[in-house]
């Protein structure tokens, strides 16, 4: 399952961060995925326990956030939010169009507690 890498590539990433920051425990991960990013929501989530598990990040609580699909028109110009199989401009219709959002997942936000004591690690 590509989640499963997905999830133990975010691990490490809020280890990293919570290591610089001297944090303890991580209490909050909020991730923005987009609907073409190539992530499924539900996959990760059901992936991200078995990434954490004995990890800092072993009981905080998973937050996604799915993004909306932007287009910009390359003939209008204009910027529409559009269904991730249809990427049409809403004002002139045409097909010609670039992503601006909605192929990303993006760390959005760490909740870390930096007074706690580390978890014990399991022998």
């Amino acid at each position: 399952m590509h989640e499963t890498a997905v999830s133990l590539a975010l691990i490490e990433q809020v280890e990293r961060i919570a290591a610089e920051r001297n944090a303890a425990i991580v209490s909050l991960i909020r991730v923005s995925i987009g609907p073409l990013s190539g992530v499924e929501p539900e996959l990760l989530r059901r992936a991200f326990p078995l990434a954490a598990a004995g990890t800092i990040a072993e009981d905080a609580n998973l937050e996604l956030d799915i993004t909306d699909v932007v287009v910009r028109c390359s003939q209008c110009g204009q910027e529409s939010r559009v269904p991730p199989n249809r990427l049409l401009c809403s004002g002139c219709g045409d097909y010609r169009t670039n992503v601006v959002s909605g192929d990303e997942m993006i760390l959005e936000r760490l909740e870390l507690d930096v007074s706690a004591q580390p978890r014990p690690l399991p022998h």
